[in-house]
C-alpha cells in the first residue's frame, strides 16, 4: 500500500517525540564518498547536500522520538577496499545507515554486498545502504538487495529520457559513443546505443571508444578521433574532471559538438567548462535543473542552501534521502533498519521537484526527469546565469515518473 507523507506530516511526525529529545541518542548516518583525489570537488557537493538536510530536519524538531541526525563523513577515495573499509569503521561507531553513490557503480555494489553479508551475520544489528547517485540498473535489477534504496532513475531510465527526446531532434544524425571504462560508462554507451537506436532508426552511430577513469589530461587525440568520422553528437557518461576536460579539448579545437550525458550540470565547474569553450551544447537529465520554471519550492530551497551552504544547491534528489529516511522512520516508529525499509518500500513524497515513489519491490525511486541543456542566457528559454557565467539551464523536455517506469529482473529476497 502506497502511503504519501506530505511536508506538513513529516514535520507533525518530527515533532511528536519532541518531549524525549533531551535523552534519546543520536541516529548516526555514515557518508562514505569521495573526499580526497580528483573528484574530491564532486564528493564535496555531495555531502554538502546531505549535511544540509541532516541539520534541516534536526532543526525542525529532529526525529519522531526527539533524537537528532548525527552525520560521520568517510572518505572512500573512490576504492571498493577502501570504502568497504570505512563501512565496518561506520559500524563500529554506531552508523545504521550507509549514504553513498558518488563511487561509482562498482563501488557502491561492493558497499551493498557488504553491508548485506554483515547484516546476514548480524541480525538485530543491521545497516542499510542509501545510494543517492549511483545509478547502475543492476542494483535494483538482478543484483537487489533488501538493504538498499536507489534514489536517483537509474541509467536506463535517464537514456529513455534522452532517447524520447532525440526522436524529436531529426539534426541529430552521426552519433559517436565515448566514455569512461568501468561499469557505468560501458552501461552508459550500451543503452545508448539500444535506446536511440530504437527511437532513431535512421542515426549512424560512427564509432565507440572507453578511456581511463579520471587519468587522461588532454582529449584532444580523442577529439580528432570523432572529429575524423564527421561526428555532430556524443553520448558521454563522464562526469567531473573528464567531463570539464573533454569540453575544453573540444573547444579548444573549434569542434561545436552536442553531448547526451546523465548528469552534467549536477557537478561543479561544467558550466564554467562550457562558459569557457564557448561552443558545444551539453544535453542531460536530471529530476530539476536551476532555474526551471514551475518549481517555485525547489528555487527557494536552492536560495535557502545557497545563504547557508555558500554552495549551489544541484541536485534535490541528495536532499531528499535523509528527509525520506526521516518519514520512514517516523511511519515505522522505529530505529530499527528492518522496520525502517519496510516502511520505506511503496512510500510516496511530496518533494520540492515533484511527486515521486519508492518501488517496493526493486527498491527503486521513481521520480520525474527534465532533459535540459547548458546554454547562454537569452532572457527567454534561459534567464539566469550560472556559476557567475552568462550561462545557464533551458529545459527541452519533461518526463513523468510514469512515463519512465521501466520493467525490473529483481527478485529481492527479504528478512
Amino acid at each position: 500500500m502506497s502511503v504519501r507523507f506530505s511536508a506538513i506530516a513529516l514535520a507533525a511526525g518530527l515533532c511528536a517525540g519532541s518531549v524525549s529529545a533531551q535523552t534519546a541518542e543520536p541516529f548516526k548516518i555514515a557518508f562514505i564518498d569521495p573526499l580526497s583525489g580528483p573528484f574530491a570537488n564532486v564528493g564535496e557537493v555531495m555531502r554538502n547536500h546531505v549535511l544540509y538536510a541532516v541539520d534541516d530536519v534536526n532543526a525542525k524538531g529532529g526525529l519522531y522520538n526527539g533524537a537528532k541526525f548525527q552525520l560521520l563523513q568517510f572518505d572512500s577515495k573512490l576504492s571498493a577496499q577502501e570504502s568497504q573499509s570505512a563501512l565496518q569503521a561506520a559500524i563500529d561507531q554506531g552508523a545504521r545507515v550507509v549514504v553513498t553513490g558518488g563511487s561509482g557503480s562498482s563501488v557502491v555494489t561492493a558497499l551493498v554486498q557488504a553491508a548485506s553479508r554483515y547484516n546476514q551475520r548480524n541480525p538485530g544489528k543491521e545497516v542499510l545502504v542509501l545510494n543517492h547517485s549511483s545509478i547502475d540498473p543492476e542494483l535494483t535489477g538482478k543484483s537487489c538487495s533488501f538493504w538498499h534504496f536507489m534514489f536517483d532513475a537509474n541509467t536506463a531510465m535517464r537514456m529513455q529520457a534522452i532517447a524520447n527526446y532525440i526522436k524529436t531532434q531529426p539534426q541529430i544524425r552521426k552519433v559517436f559513443l565515448l566514455n569512461q571504462d568501468y561499469a557505468h560508462g560501458k552501461q552508459w554507451a550500451s543503452f545508448g546505443r539500444s535506446m536511440v537506436g530504437k527511437a532513431r532508426p535512421d542515426v549512424q552511430f560512427v564509432g565507440e571508444t572507453l578511456h581511463p577513469m579520471g587519468r587522461i589530461k588532454d582529449f584532444a587525440p580523442y577529439v580528432a578521433k570523432i572529429k575524423e568520422v564527421g561526428t555532430d553528437s556524443i553520448i558521454t557518461g563522464n562526469w567531473g574532471q573528464d567531463l570539464a576536460l573533454l569540453l575544453k579539448s573540444a573547444g579548444d579545437s573549434g569542434y561545436d559538438l552536442r553531448y547526451f550525458n546523465h548528469s552534467a550540470g549536477g557537478f561543479p565547474g561544467t558550466v564554467t567548462s562550457i562558459s569557457q569553450a564557448r561552443i558545444g551544447q551539453v544535453t542531460w537529465v536530471a529530476e530539476w535543473h536551476p532555474g526551471m520554471a514551475d518549481r517555485a519550492q525547489a528555487d527557494a530551497r536552492a536560495r535557502e542552501y545557497k545563504a547557508r551552504m555558500s554552495q549551489d544547491f544541484l541536485a534535490p534528489r541528495m536532499d531528499l534521502v535523509p528527509r525520506m529516511l526521516a518519514a520512514a522512520m517516523a511511519k515505522a516508529q522505529s530505529t530499527e533498519p528492518v522496520k525502517i525499509a519496510k516502511a520505506m518500500e511503496d512510500m510516496s513524497m511530496d518533494t520540492v521537484f515533484g511527486p515521486v515513489k519508492m518501488r517496493g519491490k526493486d527498491h527503486q525511486l521513481l521520480l520525474p526527469q527534465v532533459v535540459n541543456t547548458i546554454a547562454p542566457v537569452d532572457g527567454k528559454l534561459v534567464k539566469t546565469g550560472w556559476e557567475g557565467t552568462n550561462y545557464g539551464f533551458r529545459t527541452d523536455a519533461v518526463y513523468s515518473a510514469q512515463q519512465l517506469d521501466l520493467p525490473t529482473e529483481c527478485q529481492m529476497k527479504r528478512p
